[in-house]
């Protein structure tokens, strides 16, 4: 994870496009200045960053499911549950499923897990979109084949 850089998923752990399925790997930086901050002499991972971590792992699975031709844009949060703190350091699985995806909507139901132990969840909605640029739609094919997602889901 870089979240100065807001990249919060490191490597593609297992991908089954059906039905939609991903699992991703995120380290917890050690030092970060917003570990700092939050909070000073206890660090923790902060919970807008646990919901954004299963935003990306969900928008990964939605690229991929479209071949990266539409763009996901986070729209809603729901029933997000926030279950225990997250260290510095900790190794995270981000999971997502899919339940629906289509005429330019998606929902997803993401997940953290830390030591098999389930520690964030939530219901996530997105906007489907065209890429607003080429340049887009391909920084973000390179993204995903970054983090491992095979060139098959992104073509």
């Amino acid at each position: 994870m870089e979240f100065e850089a807001f990249r919060l998923v490191d490597q593609l752990e297992q991908l089954t496009l059906d039905p939609g399925r991903i699992a991703m790997r995120g380290t917890v930086p050690e030092r970060s200045t917003i570990l700092d901050a939050h909070f000073p002499g206890h660090p923790i991972m902060p919970g807008v960053l646990m919901i954004e971590a299963m935003a990306q792992t969900s928008g990964y699975l939605l690229l991929a499911i479209n071949r990266a031709r539409r763009m996901p844009f986070l729209a809603e949060v729901k029933e997000a549950k926030l279950r225990a703190f997250i260290p510095p350091g900790a190794v995270l699985s981000i999971e997502a499923d899919l339940e629906h995806e289509g005429s330019g909507y998606a929902v997803t139901h993401g997940r953290i897990l830390r030591d098999g132990k389930r520690v964030a969840e939530a219901e996530l909605r997105f906007r489907t979109v065209p890429f607003p640029s080429p340049e887009l739609q391909a920084r973000t094919r390179a993204a995903m084949l970054g983090v491992g997602i095979p060139p098959g889901a992104s073509e």
